[in-house]
């Protein structure tokens, strides 16, 4: 994995959409986060090579800069054409004792160096001006949250701890899904020079649920009900992740008959309605006692029944 060049980072191609850099993120992010990689610094460190080139891509502006080689893989601005690696302008203008002034490896002068130089020549004004260093946005950061499966149908607040040691607190709206990017605008490095800071970006992860689960804005439970609820009908109560509600069972209702509770899915938010939960019912003898035994002795076997013994017996 390069650490160079963020397209190589995140094995994408320069030409990748802002989706396909998105998923490509996600998925690298969930191999290498630490938390999955408890004490492997190896993966630490891809985690934030992967969470740099993701900060960097996912800004269009940035993203811009970057293609156009305004700027480096790390956000800071690249010379511009012609300046050499210590820092002075190769074959920049030849001096009155016969050297040049250059940037090359071999101890060149420096860009302070040639103001001085320039200075002293035009009587302390500099013949040499320098490129303005402007207003910079702050770098973006990526961060990891992990939140119940309730909290992301019911939506709530929860806390990211960063790396200085302060925190900061996550509206999760409901409805939020597994491995989406929340956006929080001036949440990252502060800009240089009085430009906007940076943004976080909160990576979710959802942990799964032992009683529900979701199918898009509607939730789907399993719960058993006993026999003589199932055969006469009755009242229940089923959970739900915003408390406890009783329903009626219909009498005469089987494994697999499926009951709607209105609204009570995924919780409303903006234009969205709030989802239903479909609750599906397992019947569940339970312990027979005596009488039910006698009971369904009493009880003439129905014809199917009758002929299937027979036939058995034959």
């Amino acid at each position: 994995m390069s650490a160079g060049d963020p397209y190589q980072t995140l094995g994408v191609a320069r030409t990748a959409t802002q989706d396909e850099i998105r998923k490509a993120y996600r998925a690298l992010a969930k191999k290498y986060h630490p938390d999955l990689n408890p004490g492997d610094k190896e993966a630490e460190e891809k985690f934030k090579a992967i969470s740099r080139a993701n900060d960097l891509l996912s800004d269009e502006t940035q993203r811009g800069r970057y293609d156009r080689g305004e700027i480096d893989a790390t956000g800071q601005e690249r010379a511009p054409p012609g300046y050499g690696a210590n820092g002075g302008y190769r074959d920049f203008a030849e001096g009155a004792q016969g050297f040049r002034y250059g940037g090359g490896a071999g101890g060149g002068f420096s860009q302070d160096d040639l103001g001085d130089i320039f200075g002293s020549m035009f009587g302390g004004r500099s013949g040499f001006s320098q490129r303005p260093s402007g207003p910079q946005r702050g770098q973006d950061r990526s961060y990891a949250l992990t939140v119940s499966f309730i909290d992301s149908v019911l939506g709530a607040t929860s806390r990211v701890s960063l790396p200085n040691g302060s925190t900061l607190d996550v509206k999760i709206p409901p409805g939020i899904e597994d491995g989406q990017v929340l956006r929080l605008r001036g949440k990252g490095d502060e800009g240089s020079k009085g430009a906007p800071a940076g943004d976080a970006l909160i990576t979710i992860s959802i942990t799964p649920d032992t009683r529900y689960t979701r199918d898009g804005r509607d939730l789907r439970e399993r719960l058993p009900v006993d026999v003589r609820t199932a055969v006469l009908g009755g009242p229940i109560t089923v959970p739900t992740p915003s408390g406890s509600v009783r329903m009626n069972v219909p009498a005469g209702s089987d494994t697999g008959t499926v009951m709607r509770l209105r609204g009570r899915g995924v919780k409303a938010h903006g234009k969205q309605e709030a989802g239903n939960l479909y609750v599906t019912l397992e019947v569940h003898i339970g312990k027979a006692d005596d009488k039910f035994r006698e009971f369904l002795k009493s009880q003439a076997p129905s014809p199917d029944l009758a002929e299937a013994s027979q036939g058995d017996s034959k």
